[in-house]
């Protein structure tokens, strides 16, 4: 039988759901509309959520989250339905502080959240309604609260064309005909206008840069464009993304990346939030689409793209301790050398020869690398080039002149655990991960490391965690932005317990340890988990940063983030360290416990 919302509203049903978020993803139960449709909120507990929903009929007035100004609840859904019966609607949130990236505001352009999504929102706005309601939705995690949003509403009779492209707004419209009507909203040019002349796409030949319309201001509803990029037929082509903007829904604003020259070549991935940005195409063609819906905008994208060897002649591999240039020798003799007479920028720096290639391996910072920032982000650059033939009076020989470039990705995990004892001929290209590392130490004096595997230790013992780059830089900054725990290496999102989260420290216990600018160091007190096995994981994401970015998210500290779209991006990695275990004695204190309980 079908899975009933008949006394299940507010809950998930496995094939469909009951919950009021059922109408924005589209999968409710064949009965929600029967049942749950009025549901303002999902239980959260025994105790009633004051302020959490409800129906506002008059022409203006005011509400807020629950609790404001003090701390709202943990795992929130409350929708307020603003129908005054007449006009448009403004709605204006001020004072917003929530947990931006896990609770949010959502509006909707109609009488239910089954309409038009106007936006997702973690930080203060004005919207307007093209009819006369608008519905809000407010939810939240399980963690991390703070004090919400305070927010107004009126009937007014003209809008502003911000989130409302090609709708009526009142007495003034944001479709493209409104310029032969004269009867545009103030707004329109900002953030609508020409949205059907504005040229995007076209055929990119080589290397150079590409950008959403409009960009670096706000694209347009119902965009698509596509960009054809070719190179010759030895090469090709890298993409890079250096800025993206978009809103916070992967199927209503993306970019998708496809590996030929047309939209049915193979799909190599999608950009729109949390998402790679990297790509490498497999032949000389590659196409970019940029698409979005009719509602919400942002800033766009940037995007780089060069031409480069194809990995069967040369490629090049980066991490914070090398740089590894690697071209076959079949190619070079094809433009007439060996590989004995190759160099660097550096003309010391010489290459290994073999009987198939040419190998370059060098420290990151030698050989005359050029370091500079492209964004948040660092690129190491060099050239190769060859001595040639100084006999004679001429030579048929091409001159070689190799570029290398090498971006550095911006993430880093790292992973431990305890187990508690209670107690310009061509061009390469590549792309690189700093190496970090995470480990346990003895002391606070972080002299000696943990070697033991498991780590043993006792419930409360404090426990001295140090995560670093492998390779000192003193132009780069490692932050500790989050670090989860969870009773199993596989899954750090199911069942986990946070330490620190976007740089704010979360557990009791937690405390940093001022430490140099390439290194973290932090302890804690040793803990379980409830009902699961003795071992504790431990998952720390860091960030990268360029010690020459005064504004970047390193030198921020504690700050909860937006979604990754609409902030810089940073390297960034995640590491993980574990197990730790409790010691036999105190698993032996705890049995008698354990069957009291049972």
């Amino acid at each position: 039988a079908q899975p009933s919302c008949r006394h299940n509203c507010g809950y998930n049903m496995g094939s469909c759901s009951c919950a009021s978020s059922c109408q924005y993803y589209g999968n409710c139960c064949h009965d929600y509309n029967d049942y749950c449709h009025q549901t303002t909120h999902r239980p959260v507990g025994p105790t009633t959520v004051s302020n959490c929903g409800g129906y506002l009929y008059s022409s203006s007035g005011n509400f807020m989250s629950p609790n404001y100004p003090n701390s709202y609840p943990n795992n929130l859904d409350c929708v307020w339905y603003i129908r005054p019966g007449s006009q448009i609607i403004q709605l204006d949130f001020y004072d917003v502080s929530t947990e931006c990236g896990f609770d949010y505001i959502y509006v909707y352009d109609g009488s239910s959240t089954g309409d038009r999504l106007l936006g997702r929102f973690c930080n203060s706005t004005i919207l307007h309604s093209t009819g006369s309601y608008l519905t809000v939705r407010f939810t939240t995690d399980g963690s991390v609260t703070k004090t919400g949003f305070r927010a107004s509403y009126r009937v007014v009779s003209r809008g502003l064309c911000k989130y409302n492209c090609g709708y009526q707004v009142g007495q003034c419209s944001c479709s493209s005909g409104c310029e032969n009507r004269g009867n545009c909203c103030s707004d329109y040019q900002t953030y609508c206008g020409g949205n059907t002349t504005v040229p995007c796409g076209g055929s990119l030949f080589g290397s150079g840069n590409f950008s959403s319309p409009n960009h670096p201001s706000y694209y347009y509803d119902n965009a698509y464009c596509v960009w054809q990029l070719r190179t010759t037929d030895d090469q090709r082509i890298f993409l890079s993304f250096t800025y993206v903007q978009l809103e916070n829904c992967c199927y209503c604003d993306y970019i998708a990346i496809y590996d030929g020259p047309s939209v049915s070549s193979p799909l190599l991935g999608k950009v729109c939030d949390d998402n790679r940005s990297v790509f490498y195409s497999s032949s000389n063609y590659m196409t970019v689409v940029f698409r979005t819906d009719g509602s919400v905008v942002g800033r766009g994208f940037k995007a780089d793209f060069m031409s480069s060897l194809q990995p069967s002649s040369g490629r090049v591999d980066c991490s914070l301790d090398n740089m590894n240039i690697v071209i076959e020798k079949s190619y070079l003799n094809s433009l007439g050398y060996d590989g004995h007479s190759l160099y660097l920028y550096d003309p010391h720096c010489r290459p290994q020869v073999s009987m198939y290639q040419v190998v370059f391996s060098f420290p990151l910072n030698t050989c005359g690398n050029i370091r500079r920032s492209v964004g948040d982000r660092i690129l190491y650059t060099n050239s190769i080039s060859a001595d040639t033939s100084t006999q004679g009076q001429i030579t048929r020989q091409s001159h070689l002149r190799m570029n290398v470039t090498c971006l550095m990705e911006p993430d880093s995990t790292s992973q431990i655990a305890f187990i508690v004892d209670h107690g310009t001929n061509s061009s390469i290209t590549g792309s690189g991960r700093y190496n970090t590392s995470m480990a346990f130490y003895t002391s606070s004096s972080f002299y000696e490391k943990v070697t033991q595997v498991p780590y043993k230790v006792s419930l409360n013992q404090y426990l001295y965690v140090q995560v670093g780059l492998r390779w000192n830089d003193s132009n780069l900054i490692l932050f500790l932005d989050t670090c989860v725990a969870s009773p199993t290496p596989f899954d750090f999102h199911t069942r986990v317990y946070y330490l620190v989260r976007d740089g704010c420290p979360v557990d009791d216990t937690y405390q940093p340890i001022t430490t140099a600018q390439s290194v973290a160091r932090f302890s804690f007190r040793a803990f379980q988990f409830l009902r699961a096995s003795e071992a504790v994981y431990i998952q720390c994401k860091v960030v990268i940063c360029p010690a020459s970015d005064s504004n970047s998210r390193c030198r921020r500290g504690c700050s909860r983030r937006a979604a990754r779209g609409l902030e810089s991006e940073h390297e960034s990695q995640t590491l993980v360290v574990g197990p730790i275990q409790l010691n036999d004695s105190e698993k032996k204190k705890e049995e008698p416990e354990n069957q009291n309980k049972a």
